[in-house]
C-alpha cells in the first residue's frame, strides 16, 4: 500500500487554495477560501471491535446509525488481541490495535479494551452506549469546531484529489498526518467458534487499509493520489483524517464513496 502511493503529488497553495470544485469541474476554475471547503463535523468516531469479543455485537449494529449520519465520520476497526479465545477475527489487521494502543499511550490512561469508541482521537468510551456516546461527542464538539481544518475530498478522473485548508491564529496544532483509510461500507461475517459462536454480524465502514498520505504544516494544502494504485475491487469508500501527532486528536476529516 505504501509503495503505491508514492505516486502522490501534494501542492502547498500561498493566500487561496487552487480550486474547490464539484466533479466534472475544470479544478483551474473557482478558486474558494479556506472557510468555504467543508461544513464543521460533528464528530470523528472510531469503533474498536473484535469477532472474538461477546460484548461487541451491539456497539457494531449501533455504529451504523452514527455512520449515517451526514455530518459525522464513524469507522470500525477490527483489533486481532482476542483471536487467541477460540476464533481468528477475519476482518482485524495488528495495525488497527496497534492505533488503538497508540491512544491509549497518548492518553496515559492505559485503556484499551473492545468494544471501545475513541472520538476525535482524544475520549474513549463504552462502544455499546448510545448515552456515552452522544455525551463524548457534544462535550468534543467546541474543541473540535474550534481547531477544525477544512477538508475537501474528491475523484477527478484517474486521480484522487486532497484539499485542505489553513489552520486557525488560535489553534495550537501547526502539524499533523494525513491518513487515508480505504473501507468496506458493509461486512456480514457467520462466526462459527468463539465468543459468537453460530452469530451473523454486519460490520459497518471496516477500515482495511490506513497510511499517511502527506503531512499537513499549517497552511492550505493539496494532495494528489492515483486512483488506481488505492482503489480495488472490494473498496466501497475513503475517509481522510488530519491527526495532529501520535494517537492525538482529528483536526479535519472527510468521507468519499464511490
Amino acid at each position: 500500500m505504501l509503495k503505491r502511493l508514492l505516486a502522490l503529488t501534494i501542492t502547498l497553495f500561498g493566500t487561496a487554495l487552487m480550486g474547490d470544485r464539484a466533479p466534472g469541474q475544470d479544478l483551474s476554475v473557482t478558486p474558494v477560501t479556506p472557510d468555504e471547503i467543508s461544513r464543521p463535523l460533528k464528530g470523528v468516531i472510531e469503533l474498536y471491535t473484535s469477532q472474538g469479543c461477546s460484548a461487541c455485537p451491539p456497539a457494531d449494529a449501533l455504529l451504523k446509525h452514527y455512520a449515517d449520519m451526514p455530518d459525522t465520520v464513524a469507522l470500525s476497526f477490527p483489533v486481532d488481541y482476542w483471536d487467541y479465545l477460540g476464533w481468528k477475527d477475519t476482518l482485524a489487521t495488528p495495525r488497527n490495535s496497534e492505533r488503538q494502543r497508540a491512544y491509549a499511550k497518548a492518553r496515559a490512561d492505559g485503556a484499551v479494551y473492545t468494544p471501545q469508541v475513541v472520538i476525535n482521537g482524544v475520549a474513549h468510551v463504552n462502544g455499546a452506549s448510545p448515552k456515552e456516546i452522544d455525551s463524548a461527542l457534544e462535550a468534543g464538539w467546541p474543541k473540535l469546531v474550534a481547531n477544525q481544518i477544512p477538508v475537501r475530498f474528491w475523484n477527478q478522473g484517474s486521480t484522487i484529489v486532497i484539499q485542505t485548508g489553513g489552520g486557525r491564529k488560535s489553534s495550537p496544532h501547526t502539524e499533523a498526518t494525513v491518513w487515508l483509510a480505504i473501507i468496506k461500507k458493509s461486512a456480514e461475517v457467520m462466526i462459527p467458534r468463539g465468543e459468537n459462536a453460530g452469530k451473523t454480524i454486519t460490520y459497518t465502514n471496516v477500515v482495511k487499509e490506513l497510511a499517511p498520505v502527506g503531512m499537513w504544516s499549517g497552511k492550505p494544502m493539496q494532495i494528489r493520489l492515483s486512483r488506481n494504485a488505492i482503489i480495488r475491487p472490494e473498496s466501497e469508500a475513503c475517509a481522510i483524517l488530519v491527526q495532529a501527532g501520535d494517537g492525538g486528536p482529528i483536526i479535519g476529516a472527510a468521507w468519499m464513496g464511490f
